[in-house]
């Protein structure tokens, strides 16, 4: 692939084509891999606690992640059941998979724009 006018070879120079894609709000970021990972992980796990965990972060990172989303998405994504003598849990609402879904769309167009240039 040759860069418009400018006899550059993209494939052959060892250039590579890197995308990272992210939802933002006013100009502020929401929503991205990292946050998309801690969702999947509440709604496989049924925890925050366990979700952060598993991702390497401290509940408090987590539930900062999860507060900011929701700020500035402007609705809940976790449903939260406090802990008792059978303990808390969490679940994804569905605007929260929606929101999933959106991303893992996106994903998908940037692999197959990715693919289609052989990088």
């Amino acid at each position: 692939m040759k860069g418009a006018g400018s006899g550059i070879n993209i494939n052959n120079g060892g250039l590579d084509i890197k995308a990272k894609i992210w939802l933002e709000k006013n100009g502020e970021p929401v929503f991205g891999m990292g946050r998309y990972m801690l969702l999947e992980k509440i709604g496989s796990t049924g925890s925050i606690s366990s979700a952060a965990k598993e991702l390497g972060y401290s509940y408090k990172k987590a539930w900062s992640f999860i507060s900011l989303m929701e700020k500035r998405f402007g609705f809940e994504l976790v449903r939260k059941k406090i802990g008792g003598r059978h303990g808390g849990g969490s679940a994804l609402t569905d605007e929260a998979k929606d929101i999933m879904n959106v991303y893992k769309e996106l994903l998908e167009k940037e692999k197959g724009f990715l693919k289609e240039y052989h990088l």
